[in-house]
């Protein structure tokens, strides 16, 4: 058994312990695929990352994202969290923004005067959904299909679906049907009334087997949004996402196209750090 660094970092939190929590391993060289999987059940959060040299040489460090279920080529949340705990222990980028090596390939990190933010990678899936789906969609959050504006898919990773309604109130008020959720990820967006701080209700289910899971505040589905919705013209290039509402979290997510990237941003804290004998 090795002994390595750990940290449980917060991630677009607005104040402590209300952002979306992640587990990370330092200098994970060595660990079997079966040992990843292993730690991240045991830590019992929605992702747990690992940080290994890079094999890219364009790349600072190389990153892999592991659920409790198993490993995902990307995610939001895990990036920030990711890039905050190697800098913290001293990782020094070679050019004007931090690298990440993943698995859907190089994802820029910047820092800026008091948050991270990463640019939004590439849709590996847009556009129309298929009706059926579409429909089993609707359903399942139990949203009249009247409310919905657009429904897309928003994927670059995870595997999104993005649905966007007339209003965050409508967002925040959609009680999703476990039963007809199973294996669905879905991202939720309504836009909110002027003056409330933010522009953007989001909420995210992943509903594995029969059980549905909202996440706390989630950077892959504010990026997929980001891209369908700024592209679509509906947003502007400067907005700021709410999540968490109903679990119980504060986020906040701080979106800004420049030239042709969409960067995603927020605070990030360490809230837990030590060893673990991995």
């Amino acid at each position: 058994m090795t002994v390595r660094p750990f940290r449980q970092v917060d991630v677009f939190a607005t104040s402590a312990f209300t952002g979306n929590p992640l587990a990370v391993i330092h200098d994970a060289e060595g660990l079997a695929d079966e040992q990843l999987a292993a730690i991240a059940r045991w830590t019992n959060l929605s992702e747990t990352t690992f940080l290994l040299p890079p094999t890219d040489p364009a790349a600072d460090y190389r990153v892999r994202i592991f659920t409790g279920t198993g490993e995902l080529p990307f995610a939001g949340h895990p990036t920030l969290g990711s890039c905050h705990a190697w800098l913290e222990a001293g990782g020094r980028p070679r050019g004007e923004h931090i690298v990440q090596q993943c698995g859907v390939g190089l994802v820029p990190v910047r820092r800026d005067a008091d948050r991270l933010a990463f640019a939004a990678p590439p849709l590996l899936k847009s556009g129309p959904v298929d009706p059926a789906l579409g429909f089993r969609v609707v359903g399942a959050l139990g949203c009249d299909p009247g409310r919905v504006v657009g429904l897309s898919w928003i994927d670059n990773g995870p595997g999104w679906i993005g649905v966007l309604l007339r209003s965050g109130r409508e967002v925040l008020d959609l009680r999703p049907d476990p039963a007809r959720m199973a294996g669905l990820k879905v991202a939720i967006a309504g836009p909110t009334e002027p003056g409330t701080g933010h522009d953007l209700e989001v909420r995210a289910f992943y509903c594995p087997d029969d059980a549905v899971l909202e996440d706390p505040v989630t950077g892959s589905a504010n990026a997929g949004l980001a891209l369908w919705l700024i592209d679509a013209g509906i947003l502007p290039s400067h907005y700021v996402a709410r999540q968490g509402t109903c679990v119980g979290a504060d986020g906040r997510v701080r979106v800004e196209r420049v030239g042709d990237a969409t960067w995603i941003g927020g605070a990030v804290r360490t809230v837990v750090s030590g060893t673990i004998g991995a």
